[in-house]
């Protein structure tokens, strides 16, 4: 096999907000950690042990403002991409090295906005329910029996 590939797939949670950045010409790049943990149980004191790993994502243009606009602290998403080494000269002239995962494919799992949003939905359902008559011991009216 001649090719190379260059994937990664995490399911994490957001550290913090999106930290956007703006250049000339309306494009965009914006920056977020996101947070996967691994769960296993220490052998000799049967101690239940939760690791963290944190993961530097880039999103860009379209992609940033819906990350941007629909993600907060501790939502849950899916993120499909691929691994940056990137090297820039720090104020003090070293030189810093960090891995980014290049987010391609995104699937929002859980956000704070429509779990918020359920709440109240299911809160003004349960009482707005009058498919149930209540001489009838809370069966629906057209119940059948098959």
């Amino acid at each position: 096999m001649n090719g190379t590939l260059n994937k990664v797939m995490l399911i994490g949670h957001l550290g913090d907000d999106v930290k956007m950045h703006y250049f000339e010409g309306g494009n965009c790049i914006g920056r977020l950690q996101l947070a996967t943990n691994e769960v296993y149980i220490n052998k000799t004191t049967n101690e239940k042990i939760t690791s963290t790993e944190w993961h530097n994502l880039v999103v860009r243009n379209k992609v940033a403002e819906i990350f941007e606009k629909y993600l907060s602290k501790g939502d849950k998403i899916y993120v499909e991409g691929r691994i940056k080494s990137r090297q820039w000269q720090a104020e003090d002239g070293s030189t810093k090295h960090t891995m980014e995962i290049q987010v391609v494919e995104f699937t929002f799992l859980t956000t704070k906005k429509d779990a918020e949003s359920n709440k109240a939905l299911s809160s003004s359902e349960s009482l707005k329910n009058t498919n149930f008559d209540p001489q009838n011991n809370g069966l629906p009216i057209n119940d059948l029996p098959f």
